[in-house]
């Protein structure tokens, strides 16, 4: 029985009057990596920072409908979202490494929650710089400005410094879009190494991307979640006209 980690109920997000989500009901099981496809402004990107409440962070934002993690309901008001974050961790488009070497990016999450011990935070850095396949590449200068690395080994520092909290959830935003192929095939092939011991939602413009290494895949659409199933299914065989018009390239 797969077990659901994650579970949406009628999300609707208005930015001011404006809806950008009509009810969104889908869920997300455990050690799956779900796709999320559709074009430019169809909400995909908009409600994945619902599910670790980064539109929080956002003047005007009204959300309703129902979010659990766990079965927990994530919106609740003794929600801790410090804690929220650090279960629901975040890749984001472009790299985000700080200004730091890359030791202290990939521990900047556990010295903020009070981890001191130099042989624990020495462990994490290199556990999860292995997870993250950059170990090789940066071992011998841990010290050294994480901005210094290649797009490809940045985002990689970036996705280790997201395990080095040691998350359930990883939320990945068009990872490898500002990447060249080599490093956006690397991030493919490390996500998918990765996704027996996380379950992960990305979204992405790569329907190549999508059908490679998805297990479902949804499409979202003016703010609508279309449809949604498992990623073969979705690709070779659509239910919805809109769904097979925007994979086959006839809009989008």
């Amino acid at each position: 029985m797969t077990q659901e980690v994650i579970t949406a109920q009628d999300v609707h997000l208005f930015y001011g009057k404006k809806e950008a989500l009509k009810g969104i009901s889908l869920d997300v099981r455990q050690h799956e990596i779900m796709a999320m496809i559709g074009p430019s402004g169809c909400g995909k990107s908009t409600f994945l920072r619902c599910l670790n409440r980064m539109n929080d962070l956002i003047n005007d934002v009204t959300i309703t409908g129902n979010i659990t993690l766990e079965g927990q309901n994530i919106y609740a008001p003794a929600t801790d979202t410090v804690k929220l974050r650090k279960k629901v961790g975040m890749v984001f488009q472009q790299p985000n490494p700080f200004p730091f070497s890359i030791y202290d990016n990939v521990v900047y999450g556990l010295k903020i929650a009070g981890v001191k011990d130099r042989q624990v935070l020495d462990e994490a850095v290199e556990t999860s710089l292995r997870a993250a396949a950059v170990w090789d590449d940066v071992k011998d200068k841990l010290d050294q400005s994480a901005l210094a690395l290649s797009g490809g080994q940045q985002q990689r520092v970036c996705i280790a410094r997201v395990l080095a909290v040691k998350p359930e959830v990883i939320l990945l935003d068009e990872p490898t879009s500002a990447l060249d192929p080599i490093s956006a095939t690397q991030v493919e092939n490390m996500l998918l190494e990765l996704c027996s011991q996380y379950t992960m939602v990305i979204v992405t413009h790569s329907m190549q991307q999508a059908s490679r290494i998805s297990d479902r895949t949804a499409f979202f659409y003016q703010g609508d979640l279309i449809e949604m199933g498992k990623t073969k299914d979705i690709f070779l065989n659509p239910k919805n006209k809109k769904t097979e018009d925007y994979i086959s390239g006839r809009f989008g």
